[in-house]
Parts: C-alpha cells; sequence; structure tokens
C-alpha cells in the first residue's frame, strides 16, 4: 500500500510546506468570541490572543486557527452587526499575529467579507464549516489568492441517517465545486466535522470509519478537541475532556488524520508524536 506521502502532494501555507504523510500536523484553536462552547473565548484582548498563540506556537503549533463566531450547537444565526463584531474581533488580532508569529495563521469563518479581509491582514488559510454551501464565493477567493481551504462536513440542517455516505457525498460536491472554482488539487482540505448536526453514535462511528476518507484524495482534519461526544461518554464538562480528546485523536491519527485542531496544543502534540512513532514509525 502506498503511504500517504507519495499519494498527497505537498500544500503550502504561508511560508510553511506541509508535507502529508510524514506527520500529524496540529492546528491550535484561537476562540475569540466570548460565548465560545469551551469556555476559552478570548474577546477583543490582543495582548491575551498572542500570548496565547505564542505559547501555541512554542508548545508545537504548526497552524493557528482564528475565530470570531461561536458555532456551538443552537447558536443563531448572525445578523449584519454580528458580522461586524466579528470583523472587529478577527481582524486587529490577525494584523498582530501576523506581524509576531512565525506559524500560519487560519481564518475560521464561512463568511465571503470575513475571509476576504482576514486574508489581506495575513491569515493564509481558509476554514469553511459549510463546505462553501452558504458562501459559495469563498472557493473563487481561495483560489484568488491561491491559499488553501478547508471543507467541512456540516449536517446541522440535513440531518443523516447514514452518515459516512452522506460526509463523503458532501465532500464530493464541496470538492468538485472548489476545483471548478480554480483551487488547486493540492490546496484543498476535508473534515468530517465533528459534532455538526451528528449524534453521538455518528461521532463514534466518524473517528472509528474516518479511514474511509481517505478515497477523497485529499488531506484529512479531524477536530474532536473537547467535542460534546467526549463529554456525553466521560459525563465532563468541556474543561476536563483532555483524556477523552487523546482518545480521539490517537484513533483518528491511526485512521488517516493528517491535522488534528485542538485547544490543549503542548499534551496533544505530545499524543501526535507517540501516534507518529507507530503508526508512521517516524522517530
Amino acid at each position: 500500500m502506498k503511504s500517504r506521502s507519495s499519494v498527497l502532494s505537498a500544500t503550502r501555507i504561508g511560508q510553511a510546506e506541509f508535507r502529508w504523510g510524514e506527520r500529524t500536523y496540529v492546528m491550535g484553536i484561537c476562540n475569540l468570541s466570548p460565548d465560545s462552547f469551551s469556555g476559552d473565548g478570548l474577546g477583543s484582548d490582543i495582548e491575551a490572543t498572542l500570548a496565547q498563540a505564542r505559547r501555541m506556537v512554542q508548545e508545537g503549533a504548526d497552524i493557528i486557527d482564528v475565530g470570531g463566531e461561536s458555532t456551538r450547537p443552537g447558536t443563531k444565526p448572525q445578523t449584519v452587526d454580528d458580522i461586524d463584531d466579528e470583523l472587529r474581533l478577527v481582524i486587529p488580532a490577525i494584523e498582530r499575529l501576523a506581524g509576531e508569529i512565525t506559524v500560519p495563521i487560519s481564518i475560521d469563518t464561512y463568511k465571503y467579507s470575513v475571509a476576504s479581509r482576514a486574508l489581506k491582514a495575513g491569515a493564509s488559510m481558509i476554514n469553511d464549516i459549510w463546505a462553501l454551501q452558504r458562501d459559495p464565493r469563498l472557493a473563487p477567493l481561495a483560489a484568488e489568492h491561491n491559499v488553501p481551504i478547508i471543507l467541512m462536513s456540516n449536517q446541522r440542517e440535513a440531518p443523516a441517517a447514514d452518515i459516512m455516505p452522506t460526509i463523503i457525498a458532501d465532500l464530493k460536491r464541496a470538492i468538485q465545486q472548489a476545483t471548478e472554482a480554480g483551487v488547486p488539487a493540492h490546496n484543498i482540505i476535508v473534515d468530517p466535522g465533528i459534532s455538526f448536526g451528528k449524534s453521538l453514535e455518528q461521532n463514534l462511528e466518524i473517528i472509528r470509519r474516518l479511514g474511509e476518507l481517505r478515497t477523497l484524495g485529499k488531506p484529512i482534519l479531524l477536530g474532536s478537541s473537547r467535542k460534546s461526544m467526549i463529554g456525553l461518554v466521560l459525563n465532563l464538562p468541556a474543561d476536563q475532556r483532555l483524556e477523552g480528546t487523546a482518545a480521539t485523536l490517537a484513533i483518528g491519527i491511526a485512521n488517516g488524520a493528517d491535522i488534528v485542531r485542538v485547544h490543549d496544543v503542548k499534551q496533544m502534540v505530545r499524543v501526535c508524536r507517540m501516534s507518529d512513532v507507530i503508526i508512521r514509525r517516524r522517530t
């Protein structure tokens, strides 16, 4: 069987080259929304954001993902004023981070206006939790700026009975849409969307069957950090889900995850390194 590194082309994000299959990459989460589900929202405190991002880079983060809107279940759709608030949170933070940290910055948004401003401010990747369903203009925007785009399968508006075929079909649709808009094949990353419109059983099934996404021929991002499925299984609040997160990531890496999106960078870098030694035989 061919290795991931021999199948997938490398992706350049900012000044860094990501060689898929050689190791697991770590994306550190910088939530600026004050109502973040995990209770780690930094708000408009740029100094706190910078301190957290610097710490994550020191701990081994390869990417910093900046978001200004809560995506927890039950969140109301944003108004124009809300989008203005999101811009006021993320743009100054990205401008500051771009001049202060050495790893690429991703903008976590599904809105063209936010993504466009963020790329001009210094972001070098788009993380779209709606896989172009909410705003298809993100694909030509990524193509124009020659930046990677993460396409996440989201079932919040259309729950599915048979989850893996639904996710694969949705991601195939999004990949084709992005490709037709001019996004190069090596700039597309896929995410199954843990907790976004899935039941507990479906989230567990996704991690168990994550390897099936390899048929898409794209790097796979796994975002299970502190998610509700861990709380439901272990009966723990968001800030006590470290060990549960570690278990989901180790199994996810064994099943093909190329990037993990996490809150607890130091600990999860260790999980990734240990998993890589076993799975990828990387010392």
